[in-house]
């Protein structure tokens, strides 16, 4: 049946290396660069990467496959694919909820992910400008920030939290070049960003990771990412956090998979790219930590510093390293392009939407709903200054103390994308039609087919559940 769908109109990708690198570019993002060090140095470092391949493996590349396969067979957009799907299955419409909840999910994301992107080309600037600064001093391979110091180096976060004019600048350029993108279409946007940027991004990643095996402490480095304590590995705290970050970093629940796999070929096989995908993401990851970790321990830094190891720490421990400077700069703008290729893949799924239920033109529809996501972005912006007291769920567990930018993260993050994400295995796993679902996969020969639909249908609706249920009473693994 999936071979006689009329034709929806939908661009595709130019070719399967094409969808693979734009699918990468999505999943790859400032959750492999910020969250992934952050949450392996905050929970037992080689516990919690153990625990995470895991959780990608069993979980991550299942739903991966779930999501595309719904877009690649309806060929529209999220939701339209999924009611597409549940009609033909004889199922009821309201099981596109999933999109819905998605859609919503995501661009809410986007509107904070723009302005955590916003630290990223603010340290690019300063980072640009000491690189200047030491070529026009005669020292081109001297230590960042080298006119500063470690305490200096590392106030520069909180002085760009307390700055709303310069993160709201910084949060504006990165929304207009997100739109821009987007606007331009398929193929001669999103597809020229993913080609040109990932490559780029693996040659920054690989020659940061050279350099921190040369000039850190990569022993040290590489225990702490594959030495696991295994009592370590079973706590609950552990394997929240692995299940959550396999979710987030794969870009599952949104339904950013959905949209790309909607315009991926027919000729595509589905279980095959999952594969490359989840694999490549998760490589991703690991070698951030081994360009990371290595850089931390050389210069006597704690590795769990959560959130403020990107943007603190490594600073700090570029501050006294030969070539800091130029390695600082080579390292946020790696971050750029991680997260330039996931933003467009959050605003794609609206605007694919807006294109096809209201007969927009992409240009409008990208600029509509980027000068929206713009300006709910704001409130996040505020939220580190002018409004840093505020707390608008203040009577919600587990949000007693978040402000507008918590707020926004854990309401997608442990509410929304897990919720959309549960109705996607139980979609796919128990009502969907088996034989379409089983067509689109790519698995129909061999062994992984019925092991794909045993770890849709059981497995990942347990582990997304258990996502959703700490995320609501995150009490319950304190």
């Amino acid at each position: 049946m999936a071979a006689n769908l009329p034709s929806s109109g939908q661009p595709n990708w130019s070719s399967k290396p094409a969808f693979i690198l734009a699918a990468v570019g999505s999943a790859v993002g400032l959750g492999n660069l910020w969250r992934f060090p952050a949450e392996a140095g905050a929970n037992g470092g080689a516990a919690f990467v153990l625990v995470y391949i895991l959780c990608v493996a069993l979980i991550g590349a299942p739903l991966l496959l779930a999501e595309t396969l719904i877009g690649r067979h309806g060929q529209r957009s999220t939701i339209t694919s999924a009611a597409l799907l549940a009609r033909q299955s004889k199922a009821s419409s309201g099981w596109a909820s999933l999109a819905v909840i998605g859609m919503i999910a995501n661009y809410l994301i986007l509107t904070f992910y723009s302005v955590v992107a916003g630290w990223v080309l603010y340290f690019i600037w300063t980072s640009g400008g000491d690189v200047l600064r030491t070529i026009a001093a005669g020292q081109p391979f001297a230590g960042a920030y080298s006119n500063l110091t470690v305490e200096q180096v590392r106030q520069q976060m909180p002085d760009l939290f307390a700055d709303p004019v310069k993160m709201s600048i910084a949060h504006f350029i990165f929304a207009a070049a997100t739109t821009y993108v987007v606007a331009r279409g398929v193929k001669g946007g999103i597809e020229v960003a993913a080609v040109w940027m990932m490559p780029a991004f693996f040659i920054l990643l690989l020659g940061i990771t050279v350099y921190a095996g040369v000039t850190g402490d990569f022993a040290a480095g590489a225990a702490f990412l594959f030495t696991p304590d295994f009592a370590r590995a079973v706590q609950p705290e552990v394997l929240n956090s692995a299940l959550g970050q396999a979710f987030f970093s794969l870009s599952l629940g949104g339904g950013a998979m959905v949209a790309y796999g909607a315009y991926a070929s027919r000729e595509t096989n589905l279980g095959q790219t999952s594969g490359i995908i989840s694999a490549a993401d998760t490589s991703v990851a690991i070698i951030a930590g081994l360009a990371i970790f290595p850089i931390v321990f050389s210069v006597g830094l704690a590795p769990d510093a959560g959130p403020t190891l990107m943007f603190q720490t490594l600073p700090a421990a570029f501050h006294s390293m030969p070539a800091g400077a130029l390695v600082g700069l080579a390292f946020f703008v790696l971050a750029l392009f991680a997260a330039l290729t996931s933003s467009v893949s959050l605003l794609e799924i609206s605007t694919a939407y807006l294109v096809e239920r209201f007969k927009m033109a992409r240009v409008m529809a990208a600029g509509l709903l980027g000068t929206s996501f713009f300006l709910i972005g704001m409130v996040s912006v505020l939220s580190f200054n002018i409004w840093a007291d505020h707390r608008p769920l203040a009577m919600v567990p587990g949000f007693t103390n978040a402000n507008w930018f918590d707020v926004f993260d854990g309401v997608t993050g442990r509410i929304l994308l897990p919720l959309s994400g549960l109705i996607t295995a139980i979609f796919i796993g128990w009502v969907a039609d088996r034989k379409l679902v089983n067509e689109e996969t790519g698995l129909q020969s061999g062994p992984l087919l019925p092991i794909w639909r045993f770890l849709v249908a059981w497995l990942c609706p347990i582990a997304v559940f258990l996502i959703l249920l700490f995320g609501l009473f995150p009490q319950l693994i304190s």
